[in-house]
């Protein structure tokens, strides 16, 4: 796997392409080295990628694979015949053209997953919701809490902002996030601007031992990243979250899809988008 090259090629940004392709590879063991090759949408850049596809397969010794997300037919013939040494997974083909049998109807064989955006309501409602977050990140604002779907609660550096960013870009979800303080543990109440919205909180917590390490990137030597003040901050936080009864999990171990997923299926946003 490390002396292996894999190729993401697309018609339209990739992204589904490399998400789905990565699900796979990391069933195996090791890193390949990844091209990206975003908006292949003519035969004469395709045959330029195939060129590539073949010399990489010469100078590593072993043919590339390669995810491709093409929906024109002569772009993607281009890419799946015989003169192509990689080996070709297209997922279109794989998983459309079987639909299309079992519904009985052709797909639109629209290109790329934001086709027509001036003109998409979900397109609409994901700026929006990035733009709250940024808005409503880390404190910054407790105007318009009421129309969150979630406000992410922690201490410092525990994953609230691109936890809330990635509900927003994926999901269309409008994630708050707020702060927990030593000046909130000392007072042992939540802050006075989440009290009306607490049944819209959602916790986020850390390991302390991982907490100061990410703080002391941010801010070395001091107080604010020493083992002993984190540890104190999370126990509190811990507590407070309990005493409110709010909901929260640990980011420690946790990637940001499966943070966001728990999330997700705790608050059960019914505009939930996919």
């Amino acid at each position: 796997m490390h002396n292996r090259t894999v190729f993401f090629v697309s018609d339209g940004t990739g992204i589904t392409a490399e998400t789905f392709g990565n699900s796979i590879l990391a069933q195996f063991p090791g890193q390949p080295r990844h091209v990206r090759r975003p908006f292949i949408d003519g035969v004469e850049k395709a045959a330029k990628v195939v060129e590539e596809i073949n010399t990489v397969a010469g100078k590593d010794g072993l043919r590339p694979i390669v995810f491709v997300t093409l929906v024109n037919d002569a772009v993607r013939d281009t890419l799946t015949a015989p003169d192509c040494t990689g080996l070709v997974l297209d997922m279109f083909r794989t998983f459309i053209e079987p639909l299309e049998g079992e519904f009985g109807v052709k797909s639109n064989h629209r290109v790329g997953r934001f086709a027509d955006v001036a003109k998409s309501r979900e397109y609409t409602e994901r700026i929006d919701a990035i733009n709250f977050s940024l808005a409503h990140d880390d404190g910054q604002s407790a105007r318009n809490l009421a129309m969150a779907d979630v406000i992410l609660v922690g201490v410092s550096r525990s994953g609230k902002t691109p936890t809330s960013l990635y509900l927003a870009m994926q999901h269309h979800i409008k994630a708050a996030n707020y702060p927990l303080i030593p000046e909130d543990f000392e007072r042992e109440a939540i802050p006075s601007a989440l009290a009306p919205y607490q049944a819209k909180c959602f916790g986020l917590t850390i390991d302390p031992d991982r907490l100061s390490q990410v703080r002391h990137e941010r801010r070395p030597n001091s107080k604010y990243a020493s083992l002993a003040n984190c540890r104190w901050e999370v126990v509190e936080a811990e507590q407070m979250m309990q005493r409110a009864r709010i909901p929260w999990l640990s980011t420690t171990h946790k990637s940001i899809e499966e943070i966001a997923t728990t999330i997700l299926r705790d608050i059960q946003p019914q505009r939930l988008v996919y």
